[in-house]
Order: C-alpha cells, then structure tokens, then sequence
C-alpha cells in the first residue's frame, strides 16, 4: 500500500495544489498559511483535550500529530511545511518528517512557535486557523471566498484520498467483527469497545468519532456513549456505530445485531439491510440525495407495514409523519476527513446553500451526487420513547399495531450504514468490500 500511495500522492498534491491557485485569485490573496493547530487546554487544569489537526492541513499532507506546525503555500512555488519540534523531554516529541511526500516539500523544522510565525511569508495571506485557542502573531482571517472554493472541492475525492478511505474503512471492518464477536460472548458494551480499539489497534482519541456500543434497548438512543460495564441478564441486540482512521481520513460503519433467540427482530434487521442496499444501489452521478432520503422513508414504511407495525400505506405513512417517528435522522452525509464532510448543503463553489427538505430538520446532504463524492448510506428504525409517545396523540395512531410496536422496544433499534463512493458507474461499497476482506 505504501508504493501505491507514493504513486497516487503527486497528483493528489497537483490537485490541491491547483485548487487552492484559483481560490487565492478568486479572493484575492497571495498566500494560503494553514496552521495544524494547538491542543485546547482543560478549564482551570494544567493538562489538554487530545490533539486534533486541522482537517485543512491533513488534506495535503499524511500528518495528523504535528502541533505547532504551519503549511505555507505561494501559487508557482513549492509548498513549505514549517514543522515544529520542540525541546521537551515532558513529553514524545513529534520525530522529523518521513515518507513519500517529504521530497513534495521545503520542511523547515522549528523548536518554537515564535520561530514557526517567522518562517511564513507576509504579504497578503489567507489564514485558515482555529479561533480558539488563538495564534499569537497571526490573525486568523479564514477568508469565506476561500473557504467555500475549496470545502465545495474536498466533495471531490482524488484516487490519493479513496486509497486511503478504502484503508479506513478495512481497519473499521476489522474491528466491528471483533465487536460482534464480543457480542455473541456476552461481553458487556465496555468489553465489546475494549475489543473493537484492541482489533482496529487505534485509541480513542484516535478514531474519527466517539464509538456508539448499544446493547438491548440503547439502540433506541441515537448517539448512545454510556459503555456500560457490567453485561445485561440477556443480551438481545447489538447496535455499533463506529469508525476508523487512516491517515486523518476517516469510516463511517453501523452494524444491527440480534441474539440468537430473537428471530423476530432478525427477521426485521434483514428488511432494513436490504432496503439499505437498495439505496446504495442509487447513489449514482446525478442522483438527488435530499430525493434519495424521501424514497428511503417510502421504502422503510413499506418495511414497518410488511413487519406489521401499521396498517396504512406507506404514502401515508410517510405524509403523516409516522415514518419520521420511526426514521427520525437523515439518510446520510459527506465523509472524507471529517466524518460529517464539508459542503453538504453549498450550493456552489462560490457557497449558497441548498435547503433541507420540509419536515427533515436532520438530513446532513442536500446536493446533487457526481463522481468522486464519498457519502454515507445508513437508514434506520428505532424504537424511541419519546417519539412513540408523540405519535400515539396523532390521528395516525389508530393505523399502528401498539401491542407490536411495544413489543419490539426490547431490541432499541436498527441501523446500517455503509460508506459509497459516487463514480462514473456503478457505486463503490467501501464498506462491504473491507467487510468481504474480513470474512
């Protein structure tokens, strides 16, 4: 994988090389400094949260543990990374920069971040920084003109950037089978996250996003984090939604589980993955995501009459709201360096913004798909109190089997989630291929 990624880095680098020359004419500027970042420091502690780069400066570079350091990029000049690399011995010190991109750059390897500011150019500059905390000597302009330009490009993955992703994506694959087999040994949803970092062989603070291990009815809770430590009396249902990293690019992957004694639910796990391959099946150039999302509430409400959860149709299922209380998200979202990606709403390289569906506050993409887009394909049904309660006072409850749907509350909930990537033909699963890997 090494030499593959060696090959595919120059024109990778050509390429946000080239993007960001017509974002600095765009706006005006004649230099892009793009900071790494600095950790932010706990309240009233002497201690930090973990380091995250800036999305922006991982995008040229493989380098995600580098606080302090700055990209610094004149159009017709080669690229200079002004490294830091400071004398501590409180703490491991980033080594030099090695690998197939170094030769790509004029590294300058600083021991402070006073000498790190000396080393940028002056002039013009469009500063692409976080606020908090500031950098003392650089005002952080984060121009919008340049932003926009180049978030609206990052929808656009190079083969550098799908090579990676695909790696990503195999790590998570690894790790999600050995979640599921936790699972069926019983483990707890601390021991099944224990296994799951073990098996993808990242830390926490090293995966894109905080894992969601959801045993029973902790499905039902969308961003579920508590990781119980001790097992429940019967495991019926696993949800996992978790993540890997390679490189600061990241997966997306959601599994639905039931035990073996509940065939029920299984039975209701195999409708939603079939359905869910049916929406990857459309995520084809020229394919409207905000209309793929309402065809994914038709779909699923033909899933919750055929499982006889209600008894309208699936038109009115999905007029009325009652697929909205059983799919209450949206269908999917970019994924790139970011788990949520930029641009999912940008109307256009210069921005604008494309507004959500009436009646789906949640849907994270409104754009039209085309090649080179990697997007996330994860629909669900759950089984939430809250949003049961509200709907029992509608006038559609009377087209519900209540004794059924209470009957499921014991199993939380379904979600799969698959990341796709937009070509020229038919979609590519990178999910199911890293799953197919790991057989």
């Amino acid at each position: 994988m090494h030499d593959q990624l060696a090959s595919l880095y120059p024109q990778h680098l050509a390429t946000v090389r080239e993007r960001v020359d017509q974002a600095l004419a765009l706006a005006g500027f004649d230099h892009l400094l793009i900071a790494a970042g600095t950790p932010l420091r706990k309240f009233l502690d002497d201690q930090d949260y973990p380091f995250v780069v800036s999305p922006h400066f991982k995008h040229w570079l493989p380098l995600t543990d580098a606080p302090g350091s700055w990209i610094a990029y004149t159009p017709g000049r080669k690229p200079k990374l002004i490294f830091l690399q400071p004398h501590d011995y409180w703490h491991v010190v980033p080594k030099a920069p090695h690998g197939y991109w170094v030769e790509h750059f004029d590294i300058v390897i600083v021991s402070n971040a006073a000498d790190a500011l000396t080393a940028l150019p002056t002039g013009k500059r469009a500063v692409i920084a976080a606020a908090c905390p500031p950098t003392d000597g650089v005002e952080a302009n984060n121009p919008a003109a340049v932003l926009d330009y180049l978030h609206w490009y990052r929808s656009y993955k190079t083969p550098y950037e799908l090579m990676l992703m695909r790696e990503a994506s195999r790590i998570g694959a690894r790790a999600h089978r050995a979640a599921e087999a936790a699972f069926r040994a019983g483990e707890s949803e601390f021991g099944i996250h224990m296994a799951y970092l073990a098996a993808a062989r990242q830390i926490d603070a090293e995966l894109p996003y905080a894992s969601i291990v959801g045993l029973n009815e902790h499905g039902a809770v969308l961003h579920y984090t508590n990781f119980d430590r001790t097992p429940p009396a019967h495991s019926r249902s696993f949800l996992i939604d978790a993540g890997a990293s390679a490189a600061g690019y990241a997966s997306d992957i959601t599994r639905t589980y039931a035990a073996p004694q509940a065939a029920e639910f299984q039975a209701l796990i195999d409708s939603v993955d079939a359905a869910q391959q049916g929406f990857v099946a459309k995520v084809r150039a020229g394919q409207s995501y905000p209309e793929l999302h309402i065809h994914a509430h038709h779909v699923l409400a033909g899933v919750l009459r055929e499982h006889g959860f209600i008894r309208m149709s699936a038109e009115s299922a999905v007029e009325s709201g009652v697929s909205s209380a059983f799919f209450p998200h949206g269908l999917g979202h970019p994924i790139g360096l970011q788990v949520h990606d930029v641009a999912g709403f940008q109307q256009s390289e210069r921005g604008g913004s494309i507004p959500r569906p009436q009646g789906h506050p949640y849907l994270r993409m409104t754009r039209v798909l085309e090649p080179g887009m990697v997007v996330t394909i994860e629909p669900g049904l759950y089984f939430i109190g809250m949003l049961l309660e509200e709907l029992r006072a509608k006038p559609a409850a009377a087209d519900i089997d209540w004794a059924r749907v209470d009957s499921f509350r014991q199993y939380g909930g379904i979600r799969i989630e698959d990341d796709v990537v937009c070509t020229g033909d038919a979609p590519e699963n990178l999910t199911r291929d890293a799953f197919a890997r790991h057989g």
